[in-house]
């Protein structure tokens, strides 16, 4: 099927296709998103309103309520998934999630704080939200390195800080009771009510860090040969491991503040992609940018049809399928 190339032995045509079947998935889920709820939407009015053919309600249910929604649930799902994926090779852990090993947590409790201390200032949740990302970061590290890093203490010691900062944020609100609604749709994660201001506070990390993920491709299949390996081609190993994990930092921080703790993308979507594209960050980065943008618009659309009119939060759906997956695959490591 083509030239071999690193990563499992997996072929470039093979590559290919699979991201092409990927970007069919992420049209067919945006398709599914923008079209299905409680109004019913002929696929041929959602071209001719998007391209601003046309007036009336389905306008408006369109323009106003699930494109923007349908928006961010795509580039929350390409966020996640990369800030995944980096981690992963980063802390050299295959069960490094952003959720899981406490950095959402941290992205949480700074963005909750600010918003409910300061709720008029909505467009610094996402800077905030990453300092405290790195914060947590930066505490799982120190807590889990005892003569190197070893997967299963990043995990251990990520449940731990994770832990400790939804205490901090059960706290918070605790003491804001009064506003304790948005908060708790921020915990469960849910793209309710998203709109085009939501598109505009994210949109620009998501375009500014992918591109950094895929220039920073080359430096993480360096990573993958070792230390000793990665120093002897010239990489400086501990910037490096900075450099990305401040980036997945962000990734991760600029997602929770738009939709809150929506757990488990960054573990889900890296390891399939991973399964059917091999480990060559060049492919993997791509591949999972694309599937976790159809996963998250896909379960979005899912989780509020399906129990229609209630709508679920589309978190709530994401711990159903990444939990049993997250078990699985830790008794496979183990």
């Amino acid at each position: 099927m083509g030239e071999k190339t690193p990563g499992g032995g997996i072929s470039t045509g093979r590559r290919v296709f699979v991201l092409s079947a990927f970007a069919v998935f992420v049209v067919i889920a945006f398709a599914a998103s923008v079209t299905l709820g409680s109004v019913r939407v002929p696929l041929e009015e959602i071209w001719q309103s998007i391209f601003g053919v046309g007036a009336g309600t389905h306008q408006q249910i369109i323009m106003n309520i699930r494109l923007p929604r349908t928006i961010v649930a795509a580039l929350v799902g390409v966020n996640l998934a990369l800030s995944g994926a980096i981690l992963q090779a980063v802390m050299k852990n295959p069960l490094a999630d952003p959720h899981i090993i406490g950095i959402s947590s941290g992205a949480g409790l700074a963005g909750i704080t600010m918003m409910l201390v300061y709720p008029g200032h909505e467009y610094l949740i996402t800077p905030v939200a990453f300092v405290g990302a790195m914060g947590a970061a930066i505490v799982i590290y120190i807590l889990a390195w005892k003569n190197g890093i070893r997967p299963v203490r990043i995990i251990l010691a990520g449940v731990a800080v994770s832990a400790f900062l939804g205490a901090g944020i059960s706290a918070m609100m605790i003491f804001y009771s009064d506003k304790v609604h948005g908060a708790l749709m921020f915990m469960a994660g849910g793209l309710a009510a998203r709109s085009w201001p939501h598109v505009t506070i994210i949109l620009p990390y998501a375009i500014a860090g992918a591109l950094l993920a895929f220039l920073g491709s080359k430096h993480l299949n360096i990573l993958q040969l070792g230390d000793e390996i990665a120093k002897g081609l010239g990489l400086n190993v501990e910037m490096t491991r900075v450099v990305m994990t401040a980036l997945a930092a962000l990734l991760a921080a600029s997602a929770v503040s738009v939709v809150g703790l929506l757990g488990f993308v960054g573990l889900i979507v890296p390891h399939a992609t991973r399964l059917m594209i091999g480990s060559d960050y060049r492919f993997l980065l791509p591949g999972a940018a694309l599937l976790g943008a159809a996963v998250v618009m896909g379960s979005d659309t899912f989780a509020r049809t399906a129990f229609a009119p209630t709508e679920l939060p589309v978190g709530i759906l994401m711990a159903v399928l990444g939990a049993p997956f997250f078990l699985f695959l830790l008794r496979r490591e183990l």
